[in-house]
């Protein structure tokens, strides 16, 4: 079932065309990956999406009732830019944000001094922003985005500015608020995470949606048939069937190590098959697109068509 879904989008400036009827379609309680190069357009669906900018036409639906203002109320978004009051202190300032989301003032105040105890964070609470470096600023600003328990969660580059131990901690946030029942959108250029933490993508490049689905599907959709094999041989194979080409072959010692793309009537049994009399195998794999190769192999294909 979905819980956020955008037909059909559109917005221009001055003639220049950021959103050309995108559509999305966000399933309840999952991580959706928006990703794209700079400039695609993904930080305006965002914005749209929080009413923070109007559409030219289309539409957007939250769990299938037309978005309007008040449903504004049930996300809570962490944009790229940092939104913090720089000379207010840390605590006074996500206890009035958190109040503005809605929460009574002793329940925002324990519920933050839980996350603040969590994220190993207490001693910030009476400093001032501006104290704070940018990764420290981006934890109270996560905080103060999750803390009121919204339907949907946006976060735009989430991981920007924090090393990789506090990364990992995000991350680990992330798939808890999921598996607790949030629905997230998540924008990033760090595909790794993609692959990591999202179960559907969309891909945006010049203002329009050029690849979406649920990522097995769509990494299953570009694997091209290659499988790496590691064995042991006096020499190295000899694959005269029909059916196999030997990409490259690689030694050490005597380990060999190979690639071999299927054609035609190949099958994988077969190419064991053709090997088993000849080496001993010691792996056996296929060889998977990335979502990083998938990202840059659309986006080129769209510049040239």
């Amino acid at each position: 079932m979905s819980l956020l879904q955008a037909i059909d989008v559109a917005k221009s400036y001055a003639g220049h065309k950021a959103l050309d009827k995108v559509s999305i379609d966000v399933e309840q309680q999952s991580i959706f990956g928006l990703l794209g190069p700079n400039g695609a357009g993904k930080t305006t669906l965002i914005r749209i999406i929080n009413m923070i900018l109007a559409k030219d036409s289309g539409e957007i639906f939250l769990e299938g009732k037309k978005m309007t203002p008040s449903h504004t109320q049930f996300i809570g978004y962490l944009p790229e830019e940092r939104g913090l009051y720089k000379k207010m202190k840390v605590g006074e300032q996500a206890l009035y944000l958190a109040q503005l989301k809605g929460m009574p003032k002793q329940e925002a105040y324990t519920k933050l001094k839980e996350w603040f105890d969590k994220f190993d964070i207490s001693s910030w609470w009476h400093k001032k922003v501006e104290e704070l470096s940018k990764g420290m600023q981006q934890k109270v600003q996560f905080i103060v985005t999750v803390i009121h328990q919204p339907k949907l969660l946006i976060f735009d580059e989430p991981f920007s500015g924090f090393d990789p131990i506090n990364v990992n901690l995000l991350k680990e946030e992330i798939l808890k608020l999921r598996a607790e029942g949030a629905t997230i959108i998540f924008s990033t250029h760090n595909m790794a995470s993609v692959e990591e933490l999202c179960d559907h993508i969309a891909l945006i490049n010049n203002s329009k949606v050029i690849l979406s689905g649920e990522i097995n599907e769509i990494i299953n959709r570009f694997k091209a048939n290659i499988f790496e094999i590691t064995y042991k041989s006096p020499k190295e194979l000899l694959l005269d069937k029909e059916g196999f080409t030997v990409l490259s072959t690689n030694r050490t010692n005597g380990t060999f190590n190979s690639r071999i793309k299927i054609t035609g009537s190949g099958s994988p049994n077969e190419l064991l098959h053709a090997i088993m009399p000849q080496a001993e195998i010691t792996s056996y794999r296929e060889v998977l697109p990335s979502i990083n190769d998938i990202f840059i192999q659309e986006v080129n294909n769209a510049q040239h068509e």
